[in-house]
């Protein structure tokens, strides 16, 4: 026989052989591999090898090699074995045994369409309603086969017509053949099976789980407990579309981002087996649409169903135009800030007498301006400020006050513009015919008045005597309007 090392320095030379001759090569070494074995057993019926060493006979090759029955039965029922079938039976070899998926003997032959092998285990006691890994009973194999025969004979043998596989679904959901379908209604409609009975069965596991559920709600258990592999109650939930479960769940508090072994959330096991409902549940709880796995993987990366992941790209697109909408809100509602000679920053650095004080000096100030201005004034000006005071004052509720646009600027003058006589620049006054009736007034804190005229707002303050010589009442004006020249 070939050692390892030459097997491994002739792979440059059989990866550039054809397929032809690739194969040739592999059945040489082959008939080479035998004929080794073949000379083995021969000299070890001998008693020697070719080194002339002596064999003990107790250390002769006895042993054969052994499967499990239960890969035996499997083995020999997918090749239609029957004689070796009825061998293992008559051995005492169980007809329920399983492979890891939870695959029997009569599981197999209801794919494979094997009528005589199904009847040869039916008769030597198989469970006609065995359930895999996934609860798939050997009907639900048959009917989505469209093996009609062995649909009749697993029927007349006590199939369960109404169970329920992981998915949910009953064999007359899976059926696709008009003649296997057929007569699975008709079975149905000879048990007396009705649409509520149906309903009943399918919520059956969920009503279960929910029961189960409020038990341990009420006995204060951890509800974001793990099993072996990572899953909480939310992944199973999620997974099987356990809606009222998962309300539950998520009303005592269930954690919707946690994780199982493989990184996988509760929404990665609902989009994975396309639960819409589950879904839809999830996001709205929070749950993330872009967590990843241990493998990278999104929620809609592991989804197959097209519904589901149409549903997906829906939510997706719905979070990201509202997360965009949020950023842009978030960036438009920022803090003015204030200029470098704000009063404000003064103000707030004050006691209250100071801030007293800082106000009558001020007033002082502008009173001893207006008086200037006032002398140059015309006679006629003093009239409409007196015709102005003497005005009925309506209301508070005939005129509702209200803040200044935030086109407004205080009045300043603009290069151009021609003085009034109050002394204002001539675009911040008001014509008496503008003015309207007389404004409302509300007291502010600094003692004054704020009226509103139509177009502006304007501050009044009386003042008092302050300085050492006697001074008339004067009125301050602080009018805010649009720019209009």
């Amino acid at each position: 026989m070939a050692e390892h090392g030459e097997l491994l320095g002739e792979m440059a030379t059989v990866g550039r052989l054809s397929a032809t001759e690739r194969l040739k090569h592999a059945q040489k070494r082959r008939a080479q591999q035998l004929k080794g074995w073949a000379q083995m057993d021969k000299d070890t019926a001998r008693g020697g090898g070719k080194t002339g060493q002596k064999v003990d006979k107790n250390k002769g090759r006895t042993r054969r090699v052994v499967f499990p029955n239960n890969i035996t039965l499997l083995e020999a029922a997918a090749r239609n074995d029957l004689e070796e079938v009825r061998e293992l039976l008559n051995g005492g070899v169980s007809p329920d045994l399983y492979n890891e998926d939870g695959l029997t003997a009569l599981h197999q032959c209801c794919i494979d369409d094997f009528v005589e092998l199904v009847q040869c285990l039916l008769d030597a006691g198989a469970s006609v309603n065995a359930c895999d890994s996934e609860l798939w009973t050997p009907l639900h194999a048959a009917a989505t086969c469209g093996h009609t025969a062995l649909v009749q004979l697993l029927v007349q043998s006590g199939a369960e017509m109404l169970a329920v596989n992981a998915d949910g679904n009953m064999p007359y959901d899976l059926c696709e053949d008009e003649a296997t379908l057929e007569l699975l209604e008709m079975v149905m409609a000879e048990q007396g099976i009705t649409q509520d009975r149906i309903n009943q069965c399918r919520g059956a596991k969920e009503m279960e789980m929910l029961t189960d559920l409020r038990a341990l709600v009420q006995s204060g258990a951890d509800l974001n407990a793990q099993d072996d592999n990572g899953a909480t109650l939310l992944h199973l939930a999620a997974a099987n579309g356990y809606l009222l479960v998962g309300e539950l769940l998520l009303e005592h508090q269930a954690k919707v981002e946690e994780k199982d072994s493989d990184g996988w959330t509760p929404l990665h096991a609902a989009s994975c087996w396309g639960q819409v409902q589950m879904v839809e549940l999830l996001v709205a709880h929070g749950a993330s649409l872009n967590t990843k796995s241990v493998l990278e993987e999104t929620p809609l990366d592991v989804c197959a169903d097209e519904e589901v992941r149409a549903k997906l790209m829906e939510l997706k697109h719905k979070h990201d135009a509202i997360m965009k909408s949020r950023d842009r809100h978030k960036g438009t509602l920022q803090k003015r800030a204030s200029s470098t000679g704000s009063r404000g920053k003064v103000v707030r650095r004050v006691s209250i007498n100071e801030r007293s004080s800082l106000y009558r000096r001020e007033h002082h100030k502008e009173a001893m301006v207006w008086q200037e201005r006032g002398r140059q004034a015309e006679p006629q000006d003093d009239d409409e400020d007196r015709q102005t005071d003497n005005d009925p004052t309506p209301s508070r509720g005939d005129t509702p006050f209200s803040r200044p646009s935030a086109g407004c600027d205080p009045v300043r003058s603009r290069p151009g513009d021609t003085q009034h006589r109050s002394g204002l620049p001539q675009h911040c006054v008001l014509h008496p015919s503008q003015r309207g009736p007389a404004p409302a007034q509300t007291t502010s804190p600094r003692g004054g008045h704020l009226q509103q005229h139509q177009g502006a707002l304007l501050w009044t303050h009386v003042g008092t005597n302050t300085s050492k010589h006697p001074l008339p009442d004067w009125k301050l004006k602080w009018a805010m309007c649009n720019n209009q020249k």
